[in-house]
């Protein structure tokens, strides 16, 4: 009966559940042309020069490879349309359908040749350490940083590099910025990545200096699912001609990022940039000073409001959907635990412990990347609040027990001498005052909901807590932005926790004749 229940709750909320990442639908080239669209994913909370919101306009997507997924769109004759996900697990998005290719700093190795296919190189630069300017102590060598604290990006050649040294890696799953700030405020002796996440974040910060030399060489390239060759060799045919008519050449000039290594890559043979690189002078003029705090909060700061906006009615649309299978799934459980069969209550108790007994996270990673395994693939937000929900329903389910727990044994047999049956008991004796008892536990549960769903990036939905990561690395502001993000979170909550006292007090107003 639980079992059917349940199911009952997920078929009835399925269809409600609106989509933001795209449908998987037939994949490789013939349906990109005939969509008309290439879904490439990327992710913007990196930031420069890669994929990030533009400082002087959030509310658009820039960088040299959004310059690059446009050109090769263009090749196919289609649009491109981004599709965001966390970096580290865009080859995961890819082999599920989210989008057509990744194009986000791909790097060319063995271990990504075994789980998608890679189109030819469109991108090469050397590894470069940076250290804190004047420090005697810092590491100027591969061989010195053995031992040495040392930042850089997870599943990087940069981090390979830094293991087989011997140094204790220290990496991070959010922005560029986080890995160089760590570094000037002396948690890590260096940072060892790529050249062109060191132009833009570390040779620009005057307490910073990076090492001359080269510490190795790292290539990007498109990945494409396995078996879509049609797609790979069409990347690879638009590749070449970008390459031939000039049209890379300037997308890297525009952005300072013409080098030597990238010039024989494509068989130019001049290494020097030419003109002027109008994108870096501009993201340099965008971050290079963070202007006084009035400023932001009148000049800045009312042009991130609609990214706010989106994320803020994703967070609230995931979490009331979410909360509402949590009540309804929690009430089912907590009703079986206490009063059904044997069977059915060692059942609903297993549920509880287990579901409490694992991280959300590892639940939402099932759910989003092992169901596709056994043929089952959900939409992001249908994963995200069902995983969300049916987590909460086992918290929900010991509030809904303790309060029917809460109800004396008196009140169960007033009830049987005035003849009422055990549904009746439960609905118009239990339930009324063990919700009273419940109502707050619930809300705090709420609450904890609310911030809990910014877990729902992992599947490529954009919320509250993912649009502050982003814009906070593209304009290098986590304070202020933090204090706004943190505001928006209050103000979702506190209507909430009104509506609950306002509930809780209209529930007890018949307590409060009762002589104490």
């Amino acid at each position: 009966m639980t079992r059917a229940l349940l199911l009952g709750l997920v078929l009835v909320c399925l269809p409600t559940f609106a989509q933001e990442a795209p449908p998987a639908e037939p994949q490789g080239l013939a349906a990109v042309r005939a969509r008309g669209e290439l879904w490439w994913g990327a992710d913007a909370q990196g930031g420069a020069p890669y994929v990030f919101q533009d400082p002087m306009d959030p509310n658009r997507l820039i960088g040299f490879e959004v310059d690059l997924a446009e050109a090769l769109a263009a090749k196919l004759g289609v649009r491109a349309r981004p599709v965001l996900g966390p970096w580290d697990s865009l080859l995961e998005l890819l082999a599920r359908g989210d989008f057509d290719v990744a194009l986000n700093g791909i790097e060319v190795a063995e271990e990504k040749k075994r789980v998608c296919e890679l189109s030819r190189a469109y991108y090469a630069a050397a590894e470069r350490l940076t250290v804190r300017r004047g420090d005697p102590q810092a590491p100027h060598s591969l061989a010195q940083v053995k031992e040495r604290r040392v930042g850089t990006l997870p599943g990087s050649l940069a981090e390979r590099i830094l293991r087989r040294e011997g140094a204790q890696v220290k990496t991070y799953e959010g922005g560029q910025d986080e890995i160089y700030a760590d570094l000037r405020l002396g948690r890590t002796d260096a940072v060892l990545l790529d050249e062109p996440i060191t132009r833009y974040y570390g040779a620009i910060d005057p307490e910073l200096e990076v090492v001359p030399g080269t510490f190795g060489e790292v290539r990007y390239a498109v990945a494409v699912r396995k078996g879509e060759e049609s797609l790979r060799e069409a990347l690879d045919t638009a590749l070449e001609e970008l390459a031939r008519d000039g049209t890379l050449r300037r997308i890297y000039e525009r952005w300072g990022l013409w080098n030597a290594e990238t010039a024989e890559l494509l068989g130019d043979p001049d290494p020097s940039p030419r003109g002027v690189p109008e994108q870096y002078e501009s993201w340099r003029a965008a971050v290079g000073r963070v202007p006084p705090f009035l400023e932001r909060v009148t000049e800045r700061y009312p042009a991130t409001l609609s990214l706010f906006a989106r994320g803020a009615l994703m967070t609230l649309g995931v979490s009331l959907l979410s909360m509402a299978l949590a009540v309804a799934a929690g009430g089912v459980l907590a009703l079986t635990r206490v009063y059904g069969p044997l069977p059915l209550r060692w059942l609903a108790t297993a549920y509880i412990e287990v579901v409490r007994g694992t991280p959300l996270l590892v639940q939402l990673t099932l759910v989003y990347f092992g169901l596709p395994q056994l043929g089952l693939r959900l939409e992001p937000l249908t994963a995200g609040v069902l995983t969300l929900g049916l987590n909460y329903a086992a918290a929900e389910a010991e509030n809904y027990r303790a309060g029917l727990a809460s109800v004396p044994a008196g009140q169960h047999e007033a009830a049987r001498v005035l003849g009422l049956s055990r549904w009746q008991t439960l609905r118009h004796v239990v339930m009324p005052q063990a919700v009273r008892i419940s109502l707050p536990p619930m809300t705090n549960d709420f609450i904890a909901l609310l911030k809990d769903s910014s877990l729902v990036s992992l599947v490529t939905l954009t919320e509250l807590t993912r649009t502050y990561l982003n814009l906070a690395n593209a304009m290098r502001d986590h304070l202020g932005l933090g204090l706004l993000v943190a505001v928006l979170y209050l103000l979702l909550g506190l209507p909430f926790a009104h509506l609950a006292r306002t509930v809780e007090a209209r529930l007890g107003r018949h307590l409060k004749e009762v002589p104490r």
